[in-house]
């Protein structure tokens, strides 16, 4: 027979113990269950990643964690072959690039999605790309495909590749001319042309050249970059460019024309639209898409010429593509899925 003040204290007892094992319990339970899969997001610009991958779990239940930053916030990269985790790379980043007032912090990325170019008129971060090369983080698009597409004439001598092979009625690429340095500027194609330095893109690195004359004037400016190389092109009067897009087996084409002037369209005010995809462009995408060990984000340019309607192509774009404003939720929401299914595959 319990007394009151004994029944009191029993009841205290098994409320606390309820407490304690449910406490327990839930304690086993995290420490049983695998941590967060660390996505690192290389991009400055326009989209926010945290949202895009807002409430995403693996099949396995595991959650997602995304850092992301540009390629300029990441201070600095430590791998190594002997410790625990070789795959997972120490990378210090800017905490002012994640949060306002924020100190410096550490990453520790199981996956990267890479939007942003590593290397810009302005900024040039291979020895970053280096790093999580060596470590061998998996990514999108591949380490090895972006480090390779940062060399335009690795990039353009593959499509010239696909040229031969399938012929230019298929696979129609612009003549070009390759200069390692001004002592190799012996171009003998039209006039005018167009003439590309280095690695240049998104307009930079570009200019028109009307005749022999001034392509005398440009040879000696070259020489003025000995570590430079130049790519040299016929000039094409275009009606409109073509871009073919490809996000894993999503496929869009747009169509841009110039409405202020600019000889380059990607430069001035241009209209950007969506068209159909022909079935002409979609052997493009796929031929293109093998490049550096296959690309999954890839943007195929292209010009249209005025007076024949031929159409000529000038160039791939890899990792970093850009995506039409109208089209960007549900393209960025493609690219996530195709992240998620990588991951899938991997845990």
């Amino acid at each position: 027979i319990l007394l009151r003040g004994q029944l009191t204290d029993l009841k205290k007892r098994e409320r606390m113990w309820k407490f304690s094992s449910t406490r327990d319990h839930e304690d086993t339970k995290l420490a049983s269950s695998p941590p967060p899969v660390v996505i690192l997001v290389i991009q400055a610009d326009n989209y926010d990643w945290s949202d895009i991958f807002a409430g995403t779990k693996l099949n396995n239940g595991r959650e997602v964690n995304i850092v992301q930053v540009g390629w300029q916030d990441i201070l600095s990269i430590h791998a190594d072959t002997y410790s625990r985790d070789p795959r997972r790379p120490i990378v210090e980043v800017r905490g002012s690039a994640i949060e306002t007032n924020s100190r410096n912090k550490v990453v520790r990325p199981d996956f990267m999605l890479v939007r942003n170019e590593v290397m810009t008129p302005y900024f040039d971060g291979r020895q970053l790309l280096s790093g999580f090369m060596f470590a061998d983080v998996p990514s999108i698009n591949s380490l090895q495909s972006i480090y390779q597409c940062n060399d335009r004439a690795a990039m353009m001598g593959y499509l010239h590749s696909i040229n031969r092979k399938i012929g230019d009625d298929a696979f129609p690429v612009i003549k070009q001319h390759f200069a390692s340095g001004s002592g190799g500027l012996m171009y003998g194609y039209t006039f005018p042309a167009v003439v590309k330095v280095g690695s240049a893109h998104a307009g930079a690195g570009k200019m028109k050249i009307t005749d022999h004359h001034q392509m005398s004037d440009f040879r000696s400016v070259l020489a003025m970059m000995p570590k430079e190389h130049c790519f040299v092109e016929p000039f094409v009067e275009g009606t409109y460019d073509l871009r073919i897009q490809k996000i894993g087996p999503h496929l869009r084409a747009f169509r841009r024309t110039d409405i202020s002037g600019e000889w380059k369209t990607n430069t001035g005010t241009a209209l950007l639209e969506e068209v159909p995809v022909e079935p002409r462009w979609v052997v493009w995408i796929e031929e293109a898409k093998a490049m550096f060990g296959g690309l999954d984000i890839l943007t195929v340019d292209a010009i249209v010429e005025e007076s024949t309607r031929k159409e000529y192509i000038l160039e791939v774009n890899g990792t970093s593509s850009g995506l039409h404003p109208g089209c960007a939720e549900e393209d960025n929401n493609h690219i996530r899925d195709l992240v998620v299914e990588r991951l899938n595959e991997m845990f």
